[in-house]
């Protein structure tokens, strides 16, 4: 059972997309704990001492960046390298994020930080907290990342607040940071060696995404079992392709849970229970265990990839100061994630893919249930656009599904000759998502409105209650209504819609 957090130490365990979501939602203050201040500390004063006495040059802290790493930065100008890195790179363009996505960007580079492996200050830390706990948000708009060196281009207006520059928004409201910052009671910080390289290398603005994608990718993934299971109903379908040995000669993870989510929905339902005349249902039914399955084992692989990521330290050089090395490496690199995600977007585009092939075969005037779902078809055309529109979005997350790690476009003169596009896999799940939920309205809508066609037999007591809570807020369409508005309905009922699936063992 998960409690409200009231404030969750930075550095005190690792991250994982539960916990994040359950910060965000509850409200949780951050603070340091005090094992990451120490770590953080410890870095900064060897870094400091290391940076006094070697002659040797260190790439990011005594030299400039990429391409630039052979020349050489004296000891005066280091700090002033450092906010050049800053006010340079902050290139991102396009359109503002979410406030959700900055402040989990904020959450995730001070998690990384906290490590010690970074050569920041704690104050530059703490203040990325205030960031977050007092919602003074830097503005940061959504393209101009490669996934190269991490996320130069949105880190690096995620960070200019910290040194007075750039926007944020304060109070619903766009401003410029420095009058935010004088509102607020805080002077900017003035960033030390290789503070600017730590904040603007990093995956944190995929990783924000990824999160988020993943956190309404779980959603959609339960919404679609049980709008397949009301679409199950509707059809007049069979319980069989569902049935646990089916699941065992074959035991993928994701199938064999599909199929017990399924026994578990369905339990109870009259209309399951009755005799078929039909011996096999089409494969958008009867294939749910296997594609769903493979769906949902795809979408563990990525938590999995994500619980590494957010858990690591991606800036570059890497400082271990009980081992006197600084590393130059390539953590920074975005690969892991762009694979993944795109490993993502083509796992939830196949939901929507499936899903409108269900909502094509309810309307087809098979099983007993009239042609497009409604009475008297050809006076009413029912719900035959419904699923235009869903075949549409399916044709859109088509493209939205083409890998983007398979590009590459050589940066930074050519130091950066292979870079993720991490990035861009990340954000356009997004659109995938957006397209998603329309899907899953659309099947809905349809389902619901095959289930009462079926009556007065009754499904399982949870798809009748869900049932009951989706009439209050869209009704049974008797004849042609502006489906548009009977769609948006949907929407806003998904919107306050949780679906809780207990799955008890058979």
């Amino acid at each position: 059972m998960r409690h409200d957090l009231k404030v969750y130490e930075i550095g005190s365990s690792d991250l994982n997309y539960g916990l994040i979501e359950q910060i965000l939602k509850s409200g949780t203050v951050l603070k340091l704990s005090e094992t990451a201040r120490q770590k953080i500390q410890h870095c900064r004063e060897y870094l400091d001492k290391k940076t006094d006495e070697n002659t040797v040059p260190i790439y990011g802290v005594t030299t400039g960046f990429g391409s630039l790493c052979d020349k050489h930065i004296s000891k005066d100008e280091l700090s002033t390298l450092q906010e050049n890195l800053v006010k340079s790179h902050s290139c991102s363009v396009g359109v503002p994020v979410s406030p959700e996505i900055v402040k989990l960007m904020l959450l995730l580079k001070a998690h990384a930080l906290s490590m010690g492996f970074s050569g920041v200050q704690v104050c530059t830390v703490e203040r990325i907290l205030d960031m977050y706990n007092k919602n003074v948000l830097p503005v940061v708009n959504d393209r101009g990342s490669l996934g190269a060196s991490g996320d130069l281009a949105p880190l690096a207006n995620l960070f200019l607040p910290l040194i007075g520059e750039g926007e944020v928004w304060y109070k619903g409201e766009r401003k410029p940071a420095r009058q935010v910052l004088d509102i607020m009671g805080w002077k900017p910080i003035k960033l030390q060696s290789k503070e600017g390289l730590a904040l603007l290398n990093g995956t944190q603005y995929m990783s924000a995404n990824g999160i988020k994608a993943l956190i309404d990718g779980w959603h959609m993934v339960n919404c679609f079992d049980l709008f397949g299971a009301m679409s199950l109903e509707a059809f007049d379908g069979r319980i069989e392709p569902f049935w646990d040995c089916i699941q065992q000669v074959r035991p993928h993870k994701g199938q064999i849970e599909t199929g017990k989510v399924f026994r578990a929905l369905l339990k109870g339902s009259e209309i399951i229970a009755q005799p078929k005349e039909h011996v096999q249902d089409p494969y958008s039914f009867r294939c749910i265990p296997q594609v769903h399955g493979a769906i949902k084992d795809a979408m563990l692989h990525v938590t999995d990839v994500l619980h590494v990521e957010i858990n690591s330290v991606t800036d570059n050089p890497t400082v271990y100061p009980d081992q006197d090395l600084v590393v130059s490496g390539g953590n920074f690199h975005g690969e892991p994630l762009a694979l993944a995600f795109d490993y993502m977007g083509v796992a939830l585009h196949e939901l929507g893919n499936i899903s409108e092939r269900r909502v094509a075969q309810l309307i087809d005037g098979q099983r007993g249930l009239p042609e497009f779902l409604v009475a008297h078809p050809g006076l009413n055309s029912g719900f035959m656009i419904p699923q235009y529109a869903a075949a549409s979005m399916v044709s859109q997350n088509k493209m939205y599904a083409w890998p983007a790690s398979c590009d590459s476009i050589v940066s930074s003169n050519g130091q950066e000759d292979l870079v993720s596009m991490g990035a861009n896999a990340a954000t356009k799940l997004h659109k995938i998502i957006d397209n998603l939920k329309i899907i899953a309205a659309i099947e809905l809508m349809n389902a619901a409105q095959g289930i009462d066609f079926r009556r007065p037999l009754k499904s399982s007591p949870y798809i009748e209650k869900v049932m009951a809570a989706y009439r209050e807020a869209v009704p049974f369409v008797r004849e042609d209504v502006v489906m548009a508005d009977y769609i948006r309905k949907t929407l806003d009922f998904l919107e306050n819609f949780d679906v809780e699936l207990e799955v008890a063992e058979d």
